[in-house]
């Protein structure tokens, strides 16, 4: 990891057409001052608006990573970040005449290789990356993502299609040599059938065989063979590092992503933009949790400032209702294949423990618990289990709904009563009763 910041040493330019819009566009690439990050100019707009490459302006993430500020928007920027963060330009101005840069061969090979002709220079500024403290974790429709604390950047990233074609693994540690030779190359793909709808969607309006590698059955189709034997995988890996460049400086983390697209890798950097610390500056004392109002909803971020839980055993994707004035809660678990626990329960016949279960109840029981007067910031224990009963098997695709009531509350001990379900399912239920513990958790 460089110390201090970069950016390139002069312009340069070049020329093609958007994949999505099919607009013609010029781009150049110009040094931009220390603490710049990647900039967007719309240089054919009366106001030459200008667009920070940061999470905070995404705007769109279908088949794409869009920008957005006002009425200026940037489409498909996930492959001149990529090329950015692989080479290690911190600093950067990208002028378009359009509101695309051009696709090019359809990977950030170009990108890259403009990079490397314009030179890239130290700057006199120190550059501090994003370190995580603890792990990140979030599962959504089939998708997994994970970043874990790490010294370097290093991508674990398992890539399949809906139907579990083309099942490709990839872990490598992302450094300068590595991206450029074996990365940047990678081309962006889909599948035959998808073909008609992306065009419905408006999409794909520059796309052809020059750009893309199209999928059919057994067949693929490309002006040129496949670049590397598992290619799919490799370019999955270059937008996950174009997509996490939206944090606006580099990453020091392990990120393991089961079939990740841009909404995703989008989901993850706005997860991981919570914890943002430079290097060796200390993390401040934990925040605790406002009140919220009489009824409200959390999503992952918010579930991680009440519970303690961490990967592997926070068993609650998303708070649905909390109705305090009911003293009930709704949450939410998506139970899918990647869960640590189907390895040993059981291989052959994949079925979430029921103590796991009762265990996600009790998660979101806690949360409920930790709302209530001034139990923000504290910790639930369990003191019994009672009136436990499972009705169905959980088993991967199954979509919990993690219904609890508060029956009774006197001091710091609660007593609720769980259900969860799937669909309209009954699958376990359960009694539990809980101690507040009078300490903060750190």
């Amino acid at each position: 990891m460089q110390s201090v910041q970069h950016t390139i040493r002069q312009e340069v330019r070049f020329s093609g057409i958007g994949l999505h819009t099919g607009n013609q566009v010029n781009l150049t690439m110009k040094p931009a001052p220390v603490n710049s990050g990647v900039l967007f100019k719309r240089v054919d707009l009366e106001d030459q608006a200008t667009l920070e490459a940061r999470i905070e302006n995404v705007v769109e993430t279908m088949r794409g990573t869009t920008l957005g500020k006002g009425n200026t928007k940037v489409h498909t920027v996930e492959h001149i970040l990529a090329a950015a963060a692989g080479l290690g330009v911190d600093n950067l101005l990208c002028e378009l005449d359009a509101n695309e840069p051009p696709i090019a061969d359809g990977s950030a090979k170009q990108f890259v290789q403009m990079l490397r002709q314009a030179g890239i220079e130290a700057q006199d500024a120190p550059r501090q990356p994003v370190v995580l403290r603890e792990a990140v974790h979030f599962s959504k429709d089939g998708t997994t993502m994970i970043a874990l604390p790490s010294d370097r950047f290093v991508v674990s990233c398992t890539c399949s299609d809906d139907r579990g074609r083309l099942i490709q693994y990839l872990r490598l540690g992302i450094d300068t040599e590595v991206f450029e030779h074996q990365i940047c190359s990678a081309r962006t793909f889909c599948f035959y059938e998808e073909i008609e709808w992306l065009f419905n969607k408006g999409l794909i309006k520059g796309g052809s065989l020059e750009n893309a590698v199209v999928i059919r059955e057994d067949a693929i189709l490309s002006k040129e063979s496949l670049r590397f034997h598992d290619e799919f995988v490799r370019h999955k890996i270059l937008d996950i590092v174009g997509d996490l460049y939206l944090l606006g400086r580099p990453l020091l983390a392990h990120v393991i992503a089961i079939r990740p697209g841009h909404s995703s890798n989008v989901e993850l950097a706005q997860a991981i933009a919570a914890k943002l610390k430079p290097a060796g500056v200390p993390a401040p004392p934990p925040s605790i949790p406002a009140p919220p109002p009489a009824e409200c909803a959390l999503d992952i971020r918010r579930v991680l400032e009440v519970l303690p839980h961490r990967f592997p055993f926070l068993l609650v994707d998303r708070i649905l209702k909390i109705d305090l004035e009911k003293d009930k809660v709704v949450g939410l678990k998506n139970v899918t294949m990647n869960e640590p626990f189907f390895q040993g329960h059981f291989p052959k016949m994949p079925i979430m423990p029921g103590v796991l279960q009762v265990e996600a109840m009790a998660q979101v029981a806690s949360i409920l618990m930790l709302y209530k007067g001034d139990n923000a910031g504290k910790l639930g224990l369990f003191l019994s289990i009672d009136k436990v009963k499972f009705r169905r098997p959980v088993v991967p695709g199954d979509q919990l709904v993690i219904e609890v009531e508060m029956l009774k509350s006197r001091g710091n001990i609660c007593r609720a009563k769980g259900q969860v379900k799937v669909g309209d399912e009954l699958a376990s239920e359960a009694e539990m009763m809980f101690s507040v513990l009078d300490q903060r958790v750190a």
